[in-house]
């Protein structure tokens, strides 16, 4: 029975040691950086005295606490934002971000902001992306604004770089669906059709002009080829006509002679017959 006693008594030792170890150790592995930090020690500035540390890390649970930060690349797309231009128009923004966090910087953004950073990306990476959407958007009309997207864009992503990167979040990917007022939409939409039914009123008239000429060289083609077989016939029958004239006033004589030879006396006392000459 002591034996029994003895051996549960030990057995509850050990657990107790290995739960006392457990809570006292934190595995940090390579896709996160722990922050290691007394919870009841600030500086002169308030702020907390924390380290960063990673592999088994050993800390009193009752001072000390670890806090991880993943530092893999986080993709976030936000809510839409509606932002002004100079000129009043609304635009709506659906922006996607994709960034990591410094490792050489994870202490800091820790003892600045004590929070996830999911918070931190509804928080603070918010109200950066708006600002530099309003600050942007204010330099441009609309039609400016659509016009310009892409560089409109590369504007907002150099602002949050400046003041992302110095706080420790390295923008990767920046990317905006830009959506104007139904408005301007409308507007744009009207212009395209109006530019579209002008491209095919052109390419109509072109298409007519063409059909012209056509008409006009086919029409030419066939008075000249008229004029040409008028020329060709009247040549030949200018041709046959010389050709037939002689025989012709020949036959009519021969059709109208009565067989008489015509007498004629000369002053000689002789007798003179003129007879037409015949022709071959």
């Amino acid at each position: 029975m002591k034996k029994a006693k003895t051996y549960t008594i030990i057995g509850l030792c050990v657990a107790l040691f290995f739960i006392f170890i457990a809570s006292c150790t934190k595995m940090v592995d390579n896709s996160e950086i722990g922050i290691k930090f007394k919870k009841f020690s600030l500086t002169d500035q308030g702020e907390l005295v924390a380290t960063q540390v990673s592999g088994l890390t050993f800390y009193n649970p009752i001072t000390t606490r670890v806090f991880t930060y993943p530092v893999y690349i986080q993709r976030v797309n936000y809510d839409p934002f509606t932002v002004t231009t100079k000129d009043a128009a609304i635009f709506t923004m659906d922006p996607m971000m994709a960034y990591q966090l410094d490792r050489t910087k994870a202490a800091y953004v820790f003892n600045k902001y004590r929070k996830s950073l999911r918070e931190i990306e509804m928080g603070y990476i918010r109200t950066c992306i708006y600002d530099a959407y309003r600050i942007s958007a204010n330099n441009y009309t609309s039609d400016e604004l659509m016009a310009n997207r892409a560089k409109f864009e590369q504007e907002v992503r150099q602002m949050l770089e400046r003041s992302l990167n110095d706080e420790g979040f390295k923008v990767q990917e920046f990317t905006s669906q830009i959506t104007p007022p139904e408005s301007l939409s409308a507007a744009i939409e009207a212009k395209n059709q109006a530019i579209q039914e002008a491209l095919k009123a052109e390419n109509l008239v072109k298409q007519a002009e063409a059909n012209a000429q056509i008409a006009i060289a086919k029409a030419k083609g066939e008075a000249e080829a008229t004029r040409v077989k008028a020329d060709a016939e009247a040549y030949y029958n200018r041709t046959i006509s010389a050709s037939l004239s002689n025989l012709i006033i020949q036959e009519d004589w021969i059709e109208k002679w009565n067989g008489e030879l015509p007498t004629v006396t000369s002053g000689n006392g002789g007798m003179m017959i003129n007879l037409p000459a015949l022709t071959k």
